[in-house]
């Protein structure tokens, strides 16, 4: 890790668990840093709004921002447990990699994956990131954006493989045939031999907040079996969707797909 990040942190995690605001001296003697760093890195917490200083005392206490970041945090980790056993239960039904995916800016974020027996290596990790709209999760959760952010996303489509949709009236089609359908299908476009299938997650007002998906060799994913593995995924995001929500998992995710 970074030195500099490191100490930051370090400062930060000191006042966050302070009970009373602390002076600069006091905060640079416990964490052996240097005065005159200390400062600099409080300085820079001050800026972001992470740290204030009171005027009168000159003591540094956090602040309200930390609250936030951590209530934007708790709901991924929640989906992340209430996915867990499902992902393990889709891992052990197709033999293939599963991944729970989020959306940051233009990209996929993977939240969670559980690997198959045969895995591709070096394909995706846990916090990795790829574009929306060369990936099976990307392309479920690009498919329900407003027409303004994949617009964006049109103008900026640059090829991964020969097989990358890099025509924005395709993958226009191609979106709005997985909002039809109900789930999204990458056929080698990050990497040539990697297929994926990939369906919505949706909270309790109607928003895409996540996809699960399957990904794997592309010997292995025939239309045959891509239709097998929509059949499973779409039946494993009506679960998450319900234990997310907190009611019946039962419930029809098709129906609230083609409410869009």
């Amino acid at each position: 890790m970074n030195n500099t990040l490191f100490k930051g942190l370090q400062i930060l995690e000191m006042l966050a668990y302070s009970s009373q605001p602390m002076r600069l001296t006091d905060i640079a003697n416990n964490l052996n840093l240097v005065k005159s760093g200390t400062h600099r890195l409080l300085q820079a917490l001050v800026d972001s709004k992470y740290v204030v200083q009171d005027k009168e005392s000159g003591k540094y206490s956090t602040t309200c921002k930390l609250i936030e970041l951590g209530s934007a945090v708790l709901p991924h980790l929640a989906l992340k447990q209430q996915a867990e056993g499902i992902m393990q239960q889709l891992m052990r039904d197709t033999e293939e990699s599963v991944h729970l995916s989020i959306q940051d800016q233009h990209d996929v974020v993977y939240l969670h994956k559980v690997d198959g027996p045969a895995p591709i290596p070096f394909y995706t990790h846990i916090g990795g990131r790829a574009p929306l709209y060369c990936v099976a999760t990307g392309k479920a959760l690009l498919a329900y954006k407003n027409d303004f952010f994949i617009e964006k996303i049109k103008q900026n489509l640059n090829p991964k493989t020969d097989n990358t949709i890099i025509n924005a009236q395709q993958l226009e089609m191609e979106l709005q045939e997985i909002k039809e359908r109900g789930y999204s299908i990458n056929k080698g476009e990050l990497k040539e031999e990697v297929y994926g299938v990939a369906a919505p997650i949706i909270d309790k007002t109607g928003n895409i907040i996540a996809a699960i998906g399957l990904s794997g060799h592309s010997e292995r994913f025939t239309t045959k079996t891509i239709n097998k593995y929509a059949d499973l995924l779409m039946q494993a995001a009506q679960r998450i969707t319900g234990l997310h929500n907190g009611h019946d998992p039962s419930v029809n995710l098709q129906r609230l797909i083609l409410s869009w």
